[in-house]
């Protein structure tokens, strides 16, 4: 179990220990959750493309009936970085063609299965905008804090707060939702494979972090010997000390559990692992999400939430080189979690992907053969209950200074915001849609409590 962030760590330690209830439940290892033996079980994965994948490349209009959503208006923008007709895998979305990226012929293939959806141009939104808004005088109290900044897009997407000021996650969120379908379990609801995560930190739901492999830094006989014992045990009356205490026993105790738990946990669907040169970071991470996904049962969990990370798409430089690898890394990973959720699982109706990353990024390139921070971007939602084969949410033209082009340069102003594309997976994850407006209160005000349909 990786030991989580300073920052983090602490902010924990301040928190009540016994809003994780964990270490009761650790006499139920081995016991099923109810609900979870009975089938009644789903789960999140959201892969995160840290550093804003550049949509425009991912997804290319070829003919549609959108006007300047085509390929000829894409390669004017794109100018020397457009990609080559030829080379790119073909989907249709009803009589509009489009294509995906040469380097993703898995997900082209999910989406001609109509296991795979795409949802155009999202962003963080605080109200419906286009040009004239985003333009106007004093238009700041309409607008996400600090547009086309990593950080603070980062933060906004993953807690669905325009503001960026909250200190939990919608992933999070969702899990203190569900909290009472994971009565009794063993494990955290929610889990990382990429360190401390906002997205899975809630309100009372301590998230797990979990390294690829699943393997934990800590057991508990190296806990018993590494003299933390002897000194988190000192009980000298601080409750600080108390605190940290619980936190770090409570740490060892889910290291030992899950390495139990996966001890006789195979997954025989192949994860292409690349090459030594380029390995690929996802692929390892999937293999573990699907593991823990098929001990589920074992954990006394419900309902799962995941966060993983795909880094490197801050692409200011050599985008084409650098894209082509990290889309390939993509689209082989989750192929390979996706056969393994449906053919050997036999869960993918249970199980739903979905990606997300800070912003997407110009149409237009820089002069260093890569491009610069934008806003909104194409994302896909993959599993056995999407309804797939299709787009969601609303196209944008690529005529540059269109109403959805915040400047000159092709930066999508988002037509679907975070809000919509998060609360339509909190619905399909069990969230009421009269309580949706709890968790996203910019659903309701602002986007009038709309979702996508995009799951069934």
């Amino acid at each position: 179990m990786l030991i989580r962030s300073r920052r983090d760590f602490m902010r924990d330690v301040v928190r009540s220990v016994s809003a994780a209830g964990a270490l009761g439940a650790l006499g139920k290892f081995g016991e099923m959750n109810a609900l979870a033996a009975n089938g009644n079980y789903q789960a999140l994965v959201c892969v995160y493309l840290a550093g804003g994948n550049d949509g425009h490349n991912t997804v290319i209009p070829i003919q549609t009936g959108i006007s300047g959503a085509n390929y000829a208006t894409y390669a004017a923008g794109r100018s020397f970085m457009a990609l080559p007709q030829a080379g790119l895998k073909v989907i249709n979305n009803g009589s509009d063609v489009y294509a995906l990226h040469s380097k993703m012929p898995e997900i082209q293939a999910l989406y001609n299965a109509g296991s795979a959806a795409v949802v155009a141009n999202v962003g963080m939104l605080v109200k419906p905008t286009d040009r004239n808004s985003y333009n106007a005088p004093g238009n700041s109290a309409v607008l996400p804090s600090a547009l086309f900044s990593h950080s603070d897009q980062s933060g906004q997407w993953q807690t669905a707060n325009a503001t960026g000021l909250a200190s939990t996650g919608w992933g999070g969120g969702l899990a203190d939702y569900m909290a009472s379908l994971n009565q009794g379990a063993a494990f955290p609801a929610a889990t990382s494979t990429s360190g401390a995560s906002l997205f899975c930190t809630g309100q009372s739901t301590f998230p797990a972090s979990v390294p690829p492999g699943g393997t934990p830094i800590l057991t508990t006989s190296q806990y018993a010997t590494s003299g933390l014992q002897q000194l988190l045990t000192f009980d000298n009356g601080m409750q600080l000390v108390q605190a940290a205490n619980g936190n770090t026993k409570r740490g060892v105790n889910y290291a030992t559990l899950l390495t139990n738990a996966l001890a006789s946990v195979t997954i025989n669907t192949p994860f292409p692992m690349g090459t030594s040169d380029t390995p690929n970071q996802l692929s390892p991470q999937l293999l573990t999400v699907a593991k823990m996904i098929k001990a589920q049962a074992t954990l006394g969990l419900s309902r799962q939430i995941f966060f993983c990370q795909l880094a490197g798409f801050d692409t200011h430089g050599a985008q084409l080189a650098v894209q082509d690898s990290l889309l390939q890394q993509l689209s082989q990973a989750v192929g390979a979690f996706q056969t393994a959720m449906q053919q050997e699982l036999a869960m993918d109706k249970q199980v739903t992907l979905f990606t997300a990353s800070e912003f997407g990024r110009t149409l237009t390139p820089n002069s260093n053969t890569g491009t610069d921070h934008a806003w909104g971007s194409h994302h896909f939602v993959v599993g056995g209950a999407v309804q797939g084969g299709k787009f969601y949410g609303q196209f944008p033209t690529l005529s540059l200074g269109s109403l959805v082009d915040a400047n000159q340069r092709g930066t999508l102003i988002p037509t679907t915001s975070v809000d919509q594309y998060a609360a339509t997976m909190a619905k399909w994850f069990g969230v009421p849609a009269a309580q949706l407006g709890s968790l996203f209160p910019n659903l309701v005000a602002n986007f009038g409590g709309q979702t996508l349909g995009v799951l069934g």
